[in-house]
């Protein structure tokens, strides 16, 4: 079954558009990723498919069900982690967690619920001392009760350490393992990568990607990072290093040289770094080490959201700004 599904959503606010005829769909039992950087319109996406923002053209059905028109439904069986989410200062977190649990008409046990977060030392402190990652771990608690079928995530590692991060990624893993759907918003990719399915890769309201993260790889060239140690100590102006990067930046297969100290860094093609090495030393250039990495998941966020994504021509950029900012000032109502 089809856990998420929106079909031509366009979202108006006033004589701005906040979300662009999107198809989006997400498979049950999918831990998906949505991405975009802010103003892109995600909040107002997550809104629709909870019902609290209606969309101005288009259908979103939220496990199987229409989101307008069974929307306390569907928020039955919905855990949702909001972004900046804010505590009843003089509730404990066992209260908060008791509420969460009597809403869902559930029979989860609070103290189990509080122990999958860490927080069961802390039941009974009231919520207004929290840290922030501490808010984050109760707000995590409220949304599983109720074993719900999907859980929306958004922001969810915001004010955690490390070990908290890492404990939010392993209870993400092991709610998709029961079966849940895990729709998942995080400006911290290093935690999307670790844990997500696919990718969806939303721009001024359009979804300009939606793949693994292994297919975006592809889709952008399969590019890598080729981080080059010139030995020698060669110096700015030396003569045989400028030529060099000039034969490099010339290289088919080449998109950009930077230049580090006595380190460069080449984005290329996999085919490209025989011919990046050799071009180096046939300018004069000595080099003493080299190693590649993969393109990571913000280098590949950073080529669909900045520019032109892969397969698009170039936009007019002059106007890009100012489309990114009215398109953030209508999720700013949408909230």
């Amino acid at each position: 079954m089809t856990a998420i599904e929106l079909r031509g959503v366009t979202k108006e606010f006033a004589d701005v558009t906040a979300v662009r005829d999107l198809d989006l769909t997400v498979e049950e039992g999918e831990v998906y990723g949505f991405l975009g950087p802010n103003g892109a319109g995600k909040s107002t996406t997550i809104d629709m498919v909870l019902d609290l923002v209606r969309p101005t053209d288009g259908t979103v059905r939220v496990l199987g069900q229409d989101a307008t028109a069974d929307g306390v439904a569907i928020r039955q069986r919905t855990g949702v982690l909001p972004d900046g989410f804010a505590v009843y200062d003089r509730l404990s977190g066992r209260k908060h967690v008791e509420f969460a649990v009597r809403s869902k008409e559930a029979d989860d046990g609070p103290d189990t619920l509080l122990d999958r977060v860490g927080l069961l030392d802390d039941a009974d402190r009231k919520a207004g001392g929290y840290s922030k990652g501490m808010r984050q771990r109760l707000a995590l608690a409220m949304a599983l009760a109720g074993d719900p079928d999907l859980l929306i995530l958004d922001e969810p590692s915001s004010g955690l350490d490390p070990a908290g991060a890492k404990e939010m990624r392993e209870i993400v893993r092991t709610e998709a393992d029961r079966g849940a759907t895990v729709f998942f918003s995080s400006h911290i990719l290093e935690q999307v990568e670790a844990v997500c399915d696919r990718v969806g890769i939303l721009r001024e309201g359009e979804l300009v990607a939606e793949d693994s993260v292994e297919g975006l790889r592809e889709a952008v060239g399969g590019e890598e990072t080729l981080e080059i140690a010139i030995g020698g100590g060669a110096a700015e102006g030396d003569g045989a290093l400028d030529g060099g990067v000039d034969a490099v930046r010339n290289l088919d297969g080449v998109s950009r040289v930077d230049r580090a100290g006595d380190t460069l860094v080449v984005s290329c093609v996999n085919g490209a770094k025989t011919r990046v090495i050799g071009a180096l030393e046939d300018a004069g250039v000595a080099v003493a080490d080299f190693h590649t990495r993969e393109a990571s998941l913000e280098d590949l966020f950073l080529a669909y959201t900045e520019g032109a994504a892969p397969g698009e021509d170039a936009g007019e950029e002059g106007t890009a700004d100012a489309d990114a900012e009215d398109t953030a000032d209508a999720e700013e109502v949408s909230r």
